[in-house]
């Protein structure tokens, strides 16, 4: 059975995807399961989307009852739902931020942000960072960074730049009177598990401001207590003018978020639009996920957990790791070689783990991880880093 899955996929699939040979069938918390009954600690959660892990009862039981009611209602009608979240994300983000598009993805998300920044200001440009990623549609691709993912599509969108990550000197010459928006991650995720500056993030914040650009800030993998605040940008002091969300925001279920207040005044009518965004279906889910991580103070369990993790892994008997860096539960973890192999040895040991560049491992489990799912990740580095 597993073989035939296997060769089915590969038969009939896209084929954009490296795959590794194992069938996942079920999960529950932080564990999933392959059609063996192979159990796997799951670090990855679906690229940080299962943030309250599988199977949680707070998901289950919102679709259940939601399906139940009505799963697709357009925007062009109101849905109780649909209030209810933006209710949700009003109370849990700056007031200055009190609109909100929903859409179906990260990319989604900020394909939005950068549409909404050039149409408030009527500038085009717009600045990411070196080693950023924003998504693979074309505006987000524009924004990122990587030959592999630009090349094969270049053309792009024209009047993007990059500045590099944590420079500080370069933010002066970077942002100009053209500059619709800045676009940036407080952790670039794909990027390594860096993570931004203070002094950056502030002095980005101050010159978009003086020159009447309006900053971007992706929250897509961040968002919603991976990093040990509600928001990784509350560590910095700092508030953006747009923020997109997206990944744990609907506990597994697809969902982007853009959100924005005053500065990016009325938009068109019908200027932006989506067919599936803002479905009760996902609404139903997210807002109550929401609730559920401020609730239970998630942020501040990813907080502690994470400095265990953290702690845990620097102190492994290793010469082969070259830096341990993150924040919160995004975890990314430099390797002094490729980090391909690794990630297969760690799966032989019944931990799944990203990677993030070919010399770094990346975890992100979900945020409901315990001390015992630490002291195995440890165990398993361990063994395979020895």
């Amino acid at each position: 059975m597993p073989q035939q899955i296997i060769e089915c996929e590969d038969r009939h699939s896209s084929g954009m995807y490296y795959k590794r040979p194992v069938v996942l069938v079920r999960g529950e918390g932080t564990r999933v399961w392959d059609t063996a009954g192979r159990e796997y600690l799951d670090c990855t959660a679906g690229i940080g989307v299962a943030a309250l892990g599988h199977a949680h009862p707070v998901v289950v039981e919102a679709l259940r009852e939601q399906a139940n009611r009505l799963i697709t209602c357009h925007e062009l009608f109101y849905n109780d739902q649909r209030a209810a979240l933006f209710e949700r994300l009003n109370a849990v983000t700056p007031p200055t931020i009190n609109r909100f598009f929903l859409s179906n993805s990260g990319a989604e998300a900020n394909e939005a942000a950068i549409k909404f920044a050039r149409a408030a200001t009527g500038r085009t440009e717009i600045v990411s960072a070196m080693r950023s990623y924003h998504g693979k549609t074309f505006g987000a691709l524009s924004a990122t960074w990587g030959d592999d993912y630009r090349t094969p599509f270049e053309p792009l969108v024209p009047g993007f730049s990059t500045i590099p990550f944590n420079r500080l000197e370069k933010v002066p010459d970077a942002i100009s009177d053209n500059t619709a928006a800045v676009l940036i991650e407080v952790v670039q995720g794909e990027g390594g598990v860096r993570p931004a500056t203070t002094e950056f993030l502030q002095a980005l914040r101050m010159t978009c401001t003086e020159r009447g650009a309006l900053l971007v800030i992706d929250e897509v993998q961040t968002g919603f207590g991976r990093t040990g605040r509600l928001f990784a940008f509350e560590h910095h002091g700092i508030v953006p003018d747009i923020l997109t969300l997206a990944k744990s925001v609907a506990g597994g279920l697809p969902m982007g978020v853009t959100g924005f207040g005053d500065t990016i005044g009325q938009l068109a009518k019908l200027s932006h639009t989506t067919t599936f965004g803002g479905n009760p279906l996902a609404c139903a889910v997210a807002q109550r996920v929401i609730a559920h991580i401020v609730d239970t103070d998630l942020p501040s369990r990813a907080a502690e957990q994470g400095q265990r993790l953290v702690d845990a892994i620097r102190t492994l008997p290793t010469s082969q790791i070259r830096e341990v860096r993150g924040l919160g539960l995004m975890v990314g973890i430099e390797l002094k070689q490729p980090a391909g192999e690794a990630a297969r040895n760690l799966m032989d040991e019944g931990i799944l783990v990203l990677l993030a560049g070919p010399k770094v491992l990346r975890l992100l489990p979900p945020l409901i991880i315990e001390a015992g799912d630490i002291d195995q990740i440890a165990t398993a580095l361990g063994k395979v880093l020895k």
